[in-house]
């Protein structure tokens, strides 16, 4: 099973390379696969029990600030919408849900990873629209319009299935015991979401790559950088609060399906190229971490 995850990556990318114009049909499902594996990943949490932490604190900041941040200073420096849209969508986007099970398999606390990944999610549920409000494709529309139209569909995706999980742990505790059984499915449908939305990102570069070339490199670079800070500085800040794997994997690991459906749905599909070229860059800096421990282990 490790060695079938470890080849879904390249698998996603060659199947996006060759199918990118269905898989590019099918990503009006991306929403409803996001919502379903978040569904099974909280079903399986005792959220009653988790404590928000400093940690959880500054990594929500960051995320909001530099997010943001790096935005305006790209567009002053005169980098283009797509370029700083794609910054944007990348360092907002939500940790990824899979990360408990990578984060713990390098010695991470597991309450610390679990209460992030359910705090992470929730605060982009509400930062996400007001940014996407007076950014990208709604930024015409006045101010409580465009964040009303995008809330309504960016929050039912990651919010309510933290509500349900919470419902049904207190009302329903047999069904949410069988969904807890079934969590390792969340794993196909992330397969299947990072499939589709890649498809779509590669199908767009397919279509306008060549007059793009210059901002698809640009992306490509940025999405490099941006992964090692974030893996780095959360490194640093975890280590500050006693869990240096956990701050990594938390601020470094991103759900860049969502990423990419968030950028392609709200903001300029170029912008998508971030999420998706840095999907790669995570990978491979996790299958790093994974040798290294496994390596050490064995000494």
């Amino acid at each position: 099973m490790d060695k079938f995850r470890s080849l879904v990556l390249p698998i996603a990318i060659v199947l996006g390379l060759l199918l990118h114009k269905y898989c590019a049909m099918f990503t009006p499902y991306v929403p409803i696969l996001i919502f379903a594996m978040l569904l099974l990943n909280f079903a399986a949490v005792d959220v009653r029990k988790l404590k928000i932490t400093m940690l959880d604190v500054w990594l929500m900041l960051f995320q909001i600030v530099v997010s943001m941040g790096s935005y305006w200073l790209v567009m002053l420096l005169g980098g283009g919408d797509a370029i700083a849209e794609g910054i944007l969508a990348g360092v907002l986007c939500p940790v990824a849900a899979s990360v408990v099970v990578i984060s713990c398999m390098l010695g991470a606390n597991r309450e610390t990873v679990t209460t992030y990944t359910i705090l992470g999610n929730l605060m982009v549920a509400v930062v996400a629209p007001i940014y996407f409000s007076f950014i990208g494709q709604q930024q015409d529309m006045p101010f409580l319009d465009s964040f009303w139209l995008i809330l309504k569909r960016v929050s039912p995706i990651i919010a309510l299935p933290f509500i349900l999980a919470l419902c049904m742990q207190h009302w329903l505790p047999k069904i949410n015991g069988f969904l807890c059984k079934i969590k390792g499915v969340s794993f196909y449908l992330w397969a299947l979401a990072l499939l589709f939305t890649l498809g779509q990102t590669i199908d767009f570069m397919f279509l306008y790559g060549k007059e793009n070339l210059c901002s698809i490199i640009a992306l490509g670079i940025a999405s490099l950088i941006f992964c090692v800070i974030q893996f780095g500085f959360g490194k640093w800040l975890g280590k500050k609060y006693g869990d240096k794997m956990a701050g990594g994997q938390l601020l470094g690991q991103k759900n860049t399906a969502m990423g990419i459906w968030m950028a392609n749905t709200y903001l300029n599909p170029l912008a998508s190229v971030f999420p998706a070229l840095y999907s790669i860059w995570q990978n491979l800096f996790n299958s790093w971490q994974m040798w290294q421990h496994g390596k050490s282990n064995k000494k």
